[in-house]
């Protein structure tokens, strides 16, 4: 019995070893060796405080910044997700009707589907260039700014699809408004 439970303990002790300690040390060294930033959440600092990560959406309601998309789980990291409803659920239907009209009121432009849908995770940090552009005067008549140079700010932290091919022109929500904030301060 023991030449058949000796081996049998011996993989297990080694692969719990390998897979539980070798493996993730040396992923987490490489990840911090080649991408420090990302390994560390991506962390956003404001005044040497920690304000956000640039992974993680934020809540932003003032008129005077960028709004995110919608979140089904509040902007909560920990229970973070959708809210699973079907395509032709009543309630989806509703929700994303009343989220259009909202939108329409306070932009006076068409919503853009991710302006009224929530994502998958509910914690996008990311909105459509096209979301980003129709907030533009919203923005900048709460900021007392010149449309055109919010716009063109909004232009300058666009992000392009990878490789010009994968994915549409996205706009960091954070990024973004932290540099309405240096660059057009809200009125007090």
């Amino acid at each position: 019995m023991l030449t058949h439970l000796r081996p049998a303990i011996t993989l297990t002790l080694g692969f719990t070893l390998l897979t539980g300690l070798a493996y993730p040390l040396a992923i987490t060294g490489a990840a911090q060796a080649l991408f420090p930033a990302q390994a560390n959440g991506s962390l956003i600092e404001s005044d040497g405080t920690v304000i956000g990560s640039a992974l993680i959406a934020q809540s932003f309601t003032q008129a005077g910044y960028l709004h995110p998309r919608p979140s089904a789980s509040g902007y909560g990291a920990t229970p973070s997700g959708a809210s699973n409803l079907g395509p032709t659920n009543a309630a989806l239907i509703a929700s994303v009707a009343e989220r259009r009209a909202a939108y329409t009121a306070e932009n006076g432009a068409d919503a853009p589907i991710d302006a009224v849908t929530a994502s998958a995770s509910g914690l996008d940090p990311d909105i459509s260039a096209e979301n980003a552009a129709a907030q533009a005067t919203r923005i900048a008549t709460a900021r007392n700014a010149d449309p055109a140079a919010v716009q063109a700010l909004i232009a300058k932290h666009t992000t392009a699809p990878l490789l010009g091919l994968y994915g549409e022109p996205v706009v960091n929500v954070l990024q973004t408004n932290l540099a309405l904030d240096a660059a057009y301060p809200l009125p007090k």
